[in-house]
């Protein structure tokens, strides 16, 4: 940009996005065919060519984080899910360092072995430069506040990284319980984006607040996509009722999803639930993202548009949620060649 003409804040400024999603060919032989639902998008979760930098260059997106979409990754046998995370953490590396300037990656770790986890995050960080990991829902029906998962969470404190909790399909006793028996595909949707895949996963971070993991851990970073799962909303009510069991941690509920937690914006484009996470959060700890291909590139753009347009942010707090806290959350550093300079 020429440093003699004023700047455009919006259309000048990085985005950089940390829900974005892919696949393989070998992650798709070893899981089976993906859900009819998710069929029309399968070419461009295959993609980590051309065809995704142009969808990323028309929404004006210049890094994406990206991260497996690992539906079906759960029922895969525990080596299996091991070795299967190795392939995709090596196939994802390659695209990363095809285009070093706009691809960034979180792990895949196989969970159902939490120290082969932690020690392939370990490899991914030290070795492929990735950014940190991105765990999905339950393992086996079990929260990851269980001790045994403790490794894979110590490894991410000492690595400095972030986890990014993203949800799952719930266990079939919760599917059958919760969601069945109602007309066509309402059930099935209302178990996932719907409405149950963020019930789920603000469970799950109260869960890991609650067992004191974040006393254990306190330098720990996690991240929760789709403007906080719903938690930013109820945290003090949440905090208030949760303090009779919080009264041997060092601090409330409230404090420690304001210390330890990082909220997304992915999936998400009206203006209420930002302006709620921003109201508890603090613009700190917010990060602009989409959620690709499952939102395209031009909501995101549009989304930014609208916040701009809303008053909530300066224009120096604009940029810092477009880029500037996910740049500094991930030790992104200076941009490398190609990606735009502000």
């Amino acid at each position: 940009m020429d440093p003699g003409k004023p700047r455009d804040v919006l259309r000048d400024m990085k985005a950089i996005t940390l829900e974005e999603h892919f696949v393989t060919t070998s992650f798709l032989e070893a899981v089976g065919p993906m859900a009819p639902s998710l069929e029309r998008m399968q070419a461009q979760l295959l993609d980590l060519g051309e065809g995704r930098i142009a969808a990323m260059d028309e929404g004006g997106i210049d890094v994406q984080v990206l991260s497996l979409a690992a539906n079906g990754f759960d029922q895969l046998h525990p080596q299996t899910g091991t070795l299967m995370a190795k392939r995709i953490n090596d196939e994802l590396a390659e695209a990363i360092h095809w285009r070093p300037d706009r691809f960034r990656g979180f792990a895949t770790l196989g969970m159902k072995q939490p120290d082969e986890a932690a020690l392939e995050l370990e490899r991914c960080v030290k070795e492929l430069g990735f950014v940190g990991a991105m765990v999905d829902g339950t393992v086996e029906s079990e929260f990851l506040d269980h001790p045994k998962f403790i490794p894979v969470f110590q490894a991410a404190q000492r690595l400095d990284v972030p986890i990014y909790l993203h949800p799952a399909i719930a266990p079939l006793s919760v599917r059958d319980s919760y969601y069945a028996g109602l007309p066509g595909n309402a059930g099935f949707l209302l178990a996932i984006a719907g409405w149950g895949w963020h019930a789920e996963l603000g469970l799950h971070i109260l869960r890991l607040i609650v067992s004191g993991l974040f006393d254990k851990l306190p330098n720990l970073k996690v991240i929760i996509g789709h403007m906080g799962e719903g938690v930013p909303y109820a945290l003090a009510r949440s905090s208030r009722v949760l303090e009779a069991v919080t009264q041997e941690l060092s601090m409330s509920v409230a404090d420690f999803f304001k210390r330890n937690v990082y909220v997304t914006t992915s999936g998400y484009f009206t203006l209420p639930p930002l302006r709620c996470a921003l109201d508890v959060l603090g613009k700190e700890r917010l990060l602009f993202s989409i959620d690709y291909p499952f939102s395209t590139t031009t909501q995101g753009q549009a989304y930014l548009d609208q916040i701009k347009e809303s008053g909530y942010f300066t224009d120096e707090d604009l940029v810092n949620l477009a880029y500037g806290n996910a740049e500094r959350l991930l030790k992104l550093g200076a941009p490398a060649p190609g990606v735009k300079q502000i």
